[in-house]
């Protein structure tokens, strides 16, 4: 934990596909037709099916749990704000950053998840319990 600081970084980047789609929408139940129905998503706001928005926010778990602080980490609290839609085939990159280590073990990071393009899909904040 001491070699955790402020201003560290680390990212997990990942195209979203079909099938982690369908696979998201059979674990959570939900089943939105803007995710999973090609012919009703085409007439809606974004011309096309989009991933869920919890499914891009999950890869911010994957950094925390994988990458900092890495594996042993507890999600304590997570804000998020979602600013655009991915599409099905779009790169994303989730980020976090440390922003403050606190006493006992505590860390808080902002989050970000951005397209390839540099739009930027989520905003946010974690606080998570780092391992031992």
């Amino acid at each position: 934990m001491s070699e955790i600081q402020a201003g560290q970084t680390a990212e997990f980047t990942r195209t979203v596909t079909e099938a982690d789609v369908v696979l998201f929408a059979g674990v959570t139940g939900d089943l939105n037709p803007a995710h999973i129905d090609d012919v009703w998503a085409r007439a809606g706001r974004f011309g096309g099916r989009i991933a869920h928005g919890m499914l891009s926010a999950s890869f911010i778990s994957t950094v925390l749990g994988m990458k900092l602080p890495g594996p042993g980490t507890i999600y304590l609290s997570q804000s998020l704000r979602f600013t655009a839609p991915v599409m099905i085939g779009e790169t994303v990159t989730a980020r976090v950053e440390v922003a403050e280590v606190l006493p006992k073990r505590r860390i808080r990071l902002t989050t970000t998840v951005v397209k390839a393009d540099g739009t930027t899909i989520i905003e946010g904040e974690a606080m998570v319990l780092a391992p031992r």
